[in-house]
């Protein structure tokens, strides 16, 4: 872009970011104090507004940007992530939303704890959840990083590392100024723009082609330089075993990962009922499908229009592929229609990052190990003060993160988190649930028996070492071949469960667990 567009688009940029901003505090002084204002919005939102919400919260920068990307350089194999996710809100549905808000207060580990021993249960689930958050966080981060790099015009790493740290101060405000209510405005506010951009976006695709889905297909295939290849399974996950173990791995991840998620979990207080909860998961899918659908065009497109090898100059991991389609659909980098159309796109992006995660990062640190921690006398209300602290410790952590993490596609990473998060959250709670003689101890070993191998795992796949697009290039300490650990790590998870529950000399109560089945399927007692 020439100077006087690249001034345009950052200025269009800023007042979006200010309106946000401004947003978060005018939410913040609208009410004050409890910490169920500050963890669940006061339970006052209707089932649309915490559709929007959880829809916001689901179509991040993963999804917006990393899954067309993805798309626009591997064709076919690119939209299992978008299969994945959307197929992922059938377990919500069915086995998680209702059940999870007639038995908890503010998070998972409220779930859990009402028929176990409460603080090593807390400790455990709480440690699951910030690490699951973490790991998101730190997809967004390296999706703002390329995002912000190419509205400023530069690809080196001195603009990215300084785009990285001011995303992570931004969204530290953001959640200390704000809480649960000023994220989940923030949230609707961000859900109705990304689907109203993307529908724009969608349908300038469909207009260059005039209509005709095959011509766009076909196109992208000839660009591709796959030929049809590209329109079929395997380019990215095909050839030898490892590569279709790891489709398999991906797929359990994406699919089961969602009904683990802490900050998709915490949605579900937001609302007055249990019966709300679900409807808010019926809006969600219907806006949440809607937008996969539109992703898959706007990779596709990304290809037939842009070109793959244009999107990897930009951004190697294709992070930064529905921008420069943007700016091509309005007419290109020296138009102001373009200019205007990517600094639009750009902000809409950027608003997907913001606060993504922040209400449940902080309610796990605060609620669920905080409160396991402090002394008993200590006043409930100092909950939301360590909850506020704890945004710049987890803003820090994943922003140094993101740094390392920069040239990797951020839905690949957000993968990575659906994986820990269906390893060690899902088991525990579908355990608890359902699992009449389920023990502390078996809560215990399940959390830590899919968290830890599924972070280790990680850390010995060829994602951290041993590749040319590993994190440490330079060293190889890569023993475990897949990329995603879910296939070994989510067994792991039931299989530590189950062995800690049956070597265990507790006695399950049975009195506790009655009680839990009649308030998750009744609804009785629920706060």
């Amino acid at each position: 872009m020439t100077d006087d567009h690249q001034t345009l688009a950052l200025l269009l940029f800023s007042v979006f970011v200010a309106i946000t901003l401004a947003i978060t505090t005018w939410v913040s002084r609208s009410r004050h104090g409890s910490a169920e204002e500050f963890y669940a919005g006061g339970r006052l939102f209707s089932p649309m507004e915490n559709g929007f919400a959880i829809a916001g919260d689901y179509m991040s920068a993963a999804s917006f940007l990393g899954i067309s990307g993805l798309i626009a350089l591997f064709g076919y194999d690119g939209m299992l992530y978008s299969v994945g996710f959307l197929v992922a809100w059938l377990v919500v549905l069915f086995l998680v939303a209702e059940l999870v808000r007639n038995c908890g207060r503010f998070t998972l580990a409220d779930v859990v704890a009402t028929r176990m021993r409460e603080r090593p249960v807390r400790i455990a689930l709480g440690t699951s959840s910030v690490t699951v958050s973490v790991l998101y966080l730190v997809a967004q981060m390296v999706g703002a990083g390329a995002l912000v790099a190419l509205l400023l015009g530069g690809k080196g790493e001195a603009t990215q590392t300084w785009t990285v740290i001011c995303v992570g101060a931004l969204m530290v405000i953001h959640v200390s100024l704000g809480g649960m209510r000023a994220t989940t405005w923030i949230q609707i506010v961000k859900s109705v723009l990304l689907l109203g951009g993307t529908l724009a976006l969608t349908a300038l695709v469909l207009v260059r082609f005039h209509g005709d889905f095959d011509q766009l297909l076909l196109t992208a295939a000839e660009r591709s330089g796959h030929g049809e290849a590209f329109l079929a399974p395997g380019l990215k996950y095909g050839g030898d075993w490892t590569a279709r173990l790891d489709f398999i791995s991906l797929g359990l991840a994406l699919v089961l990962g969602t009904a683990g998620l802490p900050h998709i979990l915490s949605r579900f207080y937001t609302v007055p009922t249990a019966r709300a909860a679900r409807r808010s998961v019926v809006w969600a899918i219907g806006l949440i499908g809607g937008f996969y659908l539109m992703t898959i065009v706007l990779g596709f497109g990304a290809a037939a229009i842009v070109g793959p090898e244009a999107v990897r100059g930009s951004n190697a991991a294709g992070n930064t592929a529905v921008p420069l389609l943007a700016l091509d659909l309005g007419g290109g980098a020296d138009s102001t229609g373009g200019t205007v159309l990517f600094a639009v796109v750009a902000a809409i992006a950027f608003a997907t990052i913001l606060a993504v995660v922040a209400g449940i990062t902080l309610s796990s640190v605060a609620h669920d190990l905080y409160a396991s921690l402090r002394r008993r006398r200590a006043e409930p209300r100092s909950e939301v003060a360590v909850a506020r602290v704890a945004a710049v410790g987890i803003g820090v952590v994943a922003i140094a993160l993101g740094l390392l993490a920069r040239d990797l596609n951020v839905a690949f990473l957000v993968g990575l988190a659906f994986a820990v998060a269906a390893s060690a959250n899902l088991p525990v709670l579908l355990c608890s649930l359902f699992w009449r003689d389920f023990t502390t101890r078996g809560a215990v070993w399940a959390v830590y028996g899919g968290l830890v191998p599924a972070v280790v795992l990680v850390v010995l796949s060829p994602v951290v070492s041993g590749s040319p697009g590993s994190l440490f290039p330079g060293v190889d300490f890569q023993y475990f071949p897949l990329q995603n650990p879910g296939l070994v790590s989510i067994p792991l998870g039931f299989l530590a469960g189950w062995l800690g529950t049956v070597t265990s000399a507790e006695i399950p109560d049975e009195a506790k667990h009655a009680e839990t089945e009649v308030r998750s399927l009744t609804g009785a007692g629920a706060v």
